[in-house]
This record gives structure tokens, C-alpha cells and sequence, in this order.
């Protein structure tokens, strides 16, 4: 398949160069495929906008300025429009929705064209046994696992047909489970040798880098070097390294010393994924966390973060758990969960200040949401905190944590009320924060209605230009534009995307200014964006008059250490 893509890209480089050569042969004007004409333009530079025309031919932007009239096949009426670069999710949870519906419908409906996988899990490398408890622990969404690589599974996707462009970081947790399992010791060297080969197999592919998410089991067990040997291996191909840092708490200023430590011993970039202070005692600790990285960028460390736009995170019950009692993989968790002395210790430690990374203090039952279940007997309960679970079941909430994990042999889906939201406008204008959804790409249909959701699955980046631009005013346009453009696409090393610019490929967004919102809310979160007009992934239109065509033109974008680039 990467032979097939290769292919692919140089017969549309040729197509676009004949037709402007016979074009230009013919007459001073080409004949082109797409025209979005008298849009205010936001190039993705942060620059001031201009207003004028952006024409296409194949998968290319050719031509930006003025277009004369009538020399196009499809015109599109921009005036008083906004017209950007398509928008990067720098921390996408879409593989398994694109699975199932490869349209990303919540985030082509925001102007999304690439979704970027690989938060410390990646779909590869897969050893037999870890492809098929994968498959064994498939939910609602099945699917046959063909693939064992990250570079196989991206080719799926597209061979498959999806609408946005593709990429992934290969996983810190993956290669972990790979080796070593879920055991809470070092790797061995030759463990560490072997995870190293992975990563080059994986930048070989086109992986963007190094992912971690270090705030979970088994992902914890992994010390500072073994997380340095790994980001060695991605700098022999100039890749980078993203984080869920250790603790988003009380140890959140130690955690980001670990990451700008990693960064400097592997001489690597490193990007923070959904910085934030986490829990109400530590709200406080967001300056000291932005100062150092100012300090560390000012050293000459390109230390980059993400946020999404929400108070609110989400993940699963098990992050109000000490990581002791999940060592060993799911199984071994349930049975521990089902031992009442065990359960008697948890229940103390879920309650004790005296651990650094505990949500259970930090946020509590009474702002812990629950969103999704594997067991429909469950699903009642979607919307409501831990604290209404527990009164309508008779229990602690510590109890029922415990007998909803049981229940529902997941992790449960929650949201956790935990930031400031004066710290979420804090983040969202520092220069060097893009935005990420920290969610899958569902539909307000079908299987995706089955659970809850945080609405960042359906807003994330509507809210930036709707609420933090237009109602806020905590930042210019252009310099939005920048941060869900160009920013991220440089941190990636992309070729060719994050900016309008001749020779760039057509990922191009057209939006209203003035009525873009998101309009998921946490009480109902399957809601779409609107505002979002038209949107085009490698010179097709994915979205018209803020409906999707059904076309799925994403492709594969590879980073910096593939095999295939030509030079």
C-alpha cells in the first residue's frame, strides 16, 4: 500500500502540472477545478487577512490573489466568508469512529482536516496476543483488526476511505505492552533495544514521533530513561515528542520537568498534551507551569503544548485509582476490585490527600460525570456525577466507582469538572498552544448515540474562533487561524500543509465569522457545530453549505522519518 501511495501522489502532481502547462499553452488563464472567490483570506501565517480568491487545480492550491470570473468548474461565493487552512486535532481519538463512519462527522463539521492519533496508545505495534484482546474488547463498534503496524493501520483508513487526512505518533503504552505486559518493573536492555527498533519502524512509516500517557497504567511503569531511549531513536529521524505528562495535579511542575529533561537528553521537540492544573488545589500552579516553559523555550528547547476548550476532562474512573491496583492488565484489576480487603484498602487510598495524582480528591464524586458504558443495563445513569449514582444505588461513591467498573468490566467514561476556566483563556492565547479534541470524530446518529460524550468531541474548535475570537475577544483571527494551522503543522514538520500558499495542498476551510458556535453542551453533547460552510481535504469539497458530501479523499500524512519522501 505505501508503494500505492506514492503513486497516487505523483500521478496528481503530474495531472496539476499538465493542465497548467496546456492551460498556459492555450491562453494567460488555466481552467480551474475549484475557486473560492472574495473570501477574507487567513493564510494560516498570522498575518493581517486579505480579501481575494483561492483557486485549485487537483489536490493543490495554484493560484491566490485575483481570479478573474468564469474560469472554474466549481465557483463558491466567499464573500464576507472567512477562508483558512483546514484546521489539525492535534490529540485525536477518531481511529475507532472512523471505523466505523469515515465522514469524522463532529469534526468536519468544524472545519477538521487531519486528525492526528497516538496518545501513548497507537494501533501498533501489535504483537498476535495484543491484536487479539483488542479485538475481544471491541464495544459497540467492531471491526476485523487486520493491521499490526501504525503505518498499516493509516493505510487501512484510507484504504477504507475517510474524509479528514490521517497521521499518529507511535505509543509509549504500545510498545510497553509489547515487550514487557503489564508489569510494574524497568524494561530490561534488551526490552528497551527492541521498543527502540519499533520506533524506527514506526518513523520509517511516516509516525510522527514518540506518545506517551504516563498518568496511566501500564504507561506509569516506564522511568525517565526508558522514555529518553525511546525519544533517541525517534531524533534519528527527526521526530518529536508528545505527553500526557505523569500528573496534571499536585505533581504537575515535577511532571514537566521530566518532559523538558526527555527533551534535552533525547534532543527532541516535546509537546504537552491538554496542559492544564488539574483540580481546584492546583489551579494555582498553571503560571509556575507556564514560566517554565517559557524558561525552557528561551534555553533553546522547542517545548510546544495543546489544550482542548473546556473546564471539563475526560477519561475513565480508573484515573481516580492508584495504579497498584490496575498492574497486570484488565483482568487482573477486575479480580482485584472483587476482593473486599482489597477493595477496603482502595477505598482508603481513594480517599486519602496524600496522593499525588488522585481525582478523587482533587475533583470528587460530586463533579465526576459519567458518559459512557459498555453494559446497556448501565446507561441510565449517563449524565449523572458519581455522588447521584451512589444515592440512587444505596452506596458509597467509592463503592459505587468500584461496582460500576465490575458492572460494566470497562474503565467507565467519565467527565471530570476539574480547571479554572480563567486558566482556559489563560492558556488559549499563549503563542505557542494549539487545540486538540482529546475525543473521537462521532455523528449524532446511530451506534455513536449508545453513549455519552464530552462536547469537545463536537466543539473544540468552533469554540476557539466562535467563543474565544468573535465573543471574547482574547485574540485576533489571524492569530486563532495560526494556532489551528500553521502552528501545529510546523511542531509535525508537515510537508505542504498549515498555510494557503501555492503549492500547498487544498485543505482549505470557509466559515462565517459571525455565526460559527459550538453548540454541544455537557448535558447534551451530540450536537453539531454550525457556521462551518465548506470544507475541502486535498482538493475536495467534504463539506457544502455545511453538509457532507459523503466524499472520503483523506489520506495518509506521513512525518518527517518516512522512507517514501523523494527527497
Amino acid at each position: 500500500m505505501l508503494k500505492f501511495a506514492v503513486f497516487k501522489n505523483i500521478v496528481a502532481a503530474f495531472v496539476v502540472a499538465t493542465v497548467l502547462v496546456s492551460c498556459s499553452s492555450e491562453s494567460d488563464t488555466p481552467i480551474y477545478d475549484v475557486v473560492i472567490g472574495g473570501g477574507t483570506i487567513y493564510d494560516g501565517s498570522g498575518n493581517p487577512p486579505i480579501v481575494g480568491d483561492v483557486a485549485m487545480i487537483g489536490d493543490r492550491i495554484v493560484a491566490i490573489g485575483d481570479i478573474p470570473t468564469g474560469v472554474t468548474h466549481n465557483y463558491i461565493d466567499a464573500t464576507g466568508m472567512a477562508v483558512s487552512p483546514g484546521f489539525i486535532n492535534m490529540l485525536s481519538w477518531a481511529p475507532t469512529t472512523l471505523m466505523e463512519d469515515g465522514r469524522a462527522m463532529s469534526d468536519s463539521k468544524q472545519g477538521v482536516t487531519l486528525e492526528v492519533f497516538g496518545e501513548g496508545w497507537s494501533e501498533g505495534p501489535y504483537s498476535e496476543d495484543m491484536a487479539a484482546d483488542a479485538q475481544a474488547r471491541q464495544g459497540d463498534i467492531k471491526f476485523d483488526l487486520t493491521w499490526r503496524t501504525v503505518g498499516q493501520f493509516l493505510e487501512t483508513l484510507e484504504a477504507k476511505g475517510v474524509s479528514p487526512n490521517v497521521a499518529s505518533f507511535v505509543g509509549a503504552t504500545t510498545l510497553r505492552i509489547n515487550q514487557i505486559g503489564y508489569e510494574d518493573r524497568p524494561a530490561t536492555a534488551e526490552e528497551i533495544a527492541n521498543m527502540q527498533n519499533y520506533v524506527r519502524e514506526a518513523m520509517r512509516e511516516g509516525a510522527m514521533g514518540v506518545g506517551s500517557s504516563l498518568i496511566y497504567a501500564p504507561a506509569n511503569y516506564a522511568d525517565t530513561a526508558e522514555l529518553i531511549a525511546l525519544n533517541k531513536a525517534a531524533a534519528e529521524y527527526d521526530g518529536m515528542y508528545i505527553s500526557h505528562m505523569r500528573s496534571e495535579s499536585a505533581g504537575l511542575l515535577d511532571a514537566l520537568e521530566e518532559l523538558i529533561t526527555i527533551a534535552r537528553e533525547a534532543g527532541v521537540p516535546a509537546e504537552i498534551y491538554h496542559l492544564k492544573a488539574s483540580g481546584i488545589p492546583n489551579w494555582g500552579k498553571l503560571d509556575q507551569a507556564i514560566d517554565r516553559v517559557n524558561a525552557a523555550r528561551a534555553e533553546g528547547l522547542k517545548i510546544t503544548a495543546d489544550m482542548y476548550t473546556y473546564p471539563a476532562s475526560s477519561t475513565g474512573l480508573n484515573a481516580s485509582m492508584p495504579l497498584w491496583v490496575q498492574e497486570g492488565g484488565h483482568e487482573k484489576w477486575m479480580a482485584r476490585l472483587r476482593d473486599p480487603e482489597i477493595q477496603a484498602r482502595l477505598i482508603r487510598e481513594m480517599q486519602s490527600t496524600e496522593t499525588a495524582r488522585n481525582q478523587w480528591t482533587d475533583v470528587g464524586p460530586d463533579r465526576t460525570m459519567l458518559v459512557s458504558f459498555r453494559n446497556p443495563d448501565l446507561r441510565h445513569l449517563i449524565g449523572k456525577t458519581v455522588t447521584e449514582a451512589a444515592e440512587i444505588r444505596g452506596e458509597t461513591p467509592e463503592q459505587t466507582a468500584i461496582n460500576l467498573i465490575l458492572e460494566d468490566d470497562s474503565r467507565v467514561g467519565v467527565v471530570y469538572f476539574s480547571m479554572d476556566p480563567e486558566n482556559i483563556a489563560k492558556k488559549a492565547v499563549l503563542p505557542w498552544v494549539s487545540f486538540g479534541s482529546d475525543a473521537g470524530a462521532p455523528a449524532t446518529e446511530g451506534v455513536f448515540l449508545n453513549s455519552g460524550t464530552h462536547p469537545r468531541a463536537y466543539g473544540t474548535f468552533t469554540r476557539v474562533i466562535g467563543k474565544f475570537v468573535r465573543d471574547d475577544g482574547l485574540m485576533p483571527m489571524e492569530e486563532a487561524i495560526r494556532k489551528l494551522t500553521n502552528l501545529p503543522a510546523t511542531n509535525l514538520k508537515l510537508r505542504d500543509r498549515g498555510l494557503l500558499a501555492e503549492g500547498y495542498y487544498g485543505d482549505v476551510v470557509v466559515f462565517d465569522p459571525a455565526n460559527v458556535r459550538d453548540n454541544a453542551t455537557f448535558a447534551e453533547p451530540h450536537q453539531y457545530s454550525t457556521g462551518v460552510l465548506h470544507v475541502f481535504v486535498n482538493g475536495t469539497q467534504v463539506l457544502k453549505d455545511g453538509e457532507h458530501t459523503g466524499a472520503t479523499p483523506g489520506r495518509v500524512v506521513r512525518g518527517p522519518g518516512w522512507t517514501g519522501w523523494s527527497n
